[in-house]
């Protein structure tokens, strides 16, 4: 097992304010008060998981900032 496997992820929810073209979202925190760029899972996109405008989704966000994926869409 690599190092970063057994890394716990950070994890926060958030609010899609914008979609955009590729699977792309800007993604309001719910924690902070931050806007980030996110794209959705592997995951998601082969179980074709649609997110919308308006949904509370889970994200893990990178280390080293700008971007989060999208784990989990929970409305």
């Amino acid at each position: 097992m690599a190092a970063a496997d057994t890394e716990e992820k950070e994890t926060v929810t958030g609010t899609v304010e914008e979609v955009l073209p590729n699977s792309l979202f800007r993604v309001r925190l719910a924690e902070r008060d931050e806007v980030l760029l996110a794209y959705l899972a592997g995951k998601m996109r082969l179980h074709r998981i649609r997110v919308l405008m308006g949904d509370e989704v889970e994200l893990v966000v990178d280390p080293y900032g700008g971007r989060a994926r999208i784990v989990r869409r929970l409305t």
